[in-house]
């Protein structure tokens, strides 16, 4: 069974940026359904006790998606939004993460500038990440449609913002450039990427191990 997990803070500590009538109803109605739906459908199954990862991997299938995989990835996925955010965010990354940046956009704003449009130009449903790329060895924007997420592609993400439109449409109606602006500026929490970035470094570096 999973749990409906809350945000690392108060549903009103991301105003006024993003209202706590928007966590309201984004978590406590979007997400809490994905949960509720996602139970529902592993209810009696083999993935009745798998992790969520392990859900999504199983579900995913090699990309024969099977009736569990939409809920379970939204559930990632949205658990993964609220940890991308935090009070008093924005600003710029330091240390080795914002080294990266450098070295794989040519500086922060040019990273800046590819999140926003890949996330402006995102048609319909989806999500913008940033991301590592383990093939590459290097950083990058993705976009994903839907419940897709690199998870179940070859990449360690870092950080994401829901384009889905009802993640802004209560603050910003159909204003999307302005609350991906507003993600970027006032709310991104690099501290969680360069976390995530540590995480992946020590997951990549196992796994190298674990072939020798």
């Amino acid at each position: 069974m999973i749990d409906l997990k809350p945000p690392p803070y108060a549903l009103d500590a991301l105003e006024p940026h993003m209202s706590k009538e928007t966590l309201e109803y984004h978590w406590g109605k979007h997400h809490r359904g994905y949960v509720n739906n996602l139970n529902k459908q592993i209810e009696g199954t083999e993935l009745h006790e798998k992790s969520l990862e392990s859900i999504i991997g199983a579900s995913y299938n090699k990309g024969d998606i099977l009736p569990a995989f939409n809920n379970a990835a939204q559930v990632w996925n949205h658990e993964f939004f609220w940890e991308s955010m935090k009070p008093g965010g924005g600003g710029k990354p330091s240390g080795e993460l914002l080294e990266l940046i450098i070295r794989d956009f040519g500086s922060f704003e040019a990273l800046i500038q590819e999140f926003k449009l890949a996330a402006a130009t995102h048609f319909g449903s989806g999500w913008t990440w940033l991301v590592y790329d383990i093939e590459h060895k290097k950083l990058a924007v993705l976009k994903t449609s839907n419940a897709i997420n690199p998870l179940v592609l070859d990449y360690y993400p870092l950080l994401t913002l829901d384009v889905w439109e009802h993640a802004y449409y209560l603050d910003f109606k159909n204003l999307r450039p302005d609350y991906i602006a507003t993600f970027l500026d006032k709310l991104v929490s690099w501290d969680a990427a360069s976390s995530r970035l540590e995480a992946a470094k020590v997951s990549i570096e196992g796994k190298k191990d674990g072939g020798n």
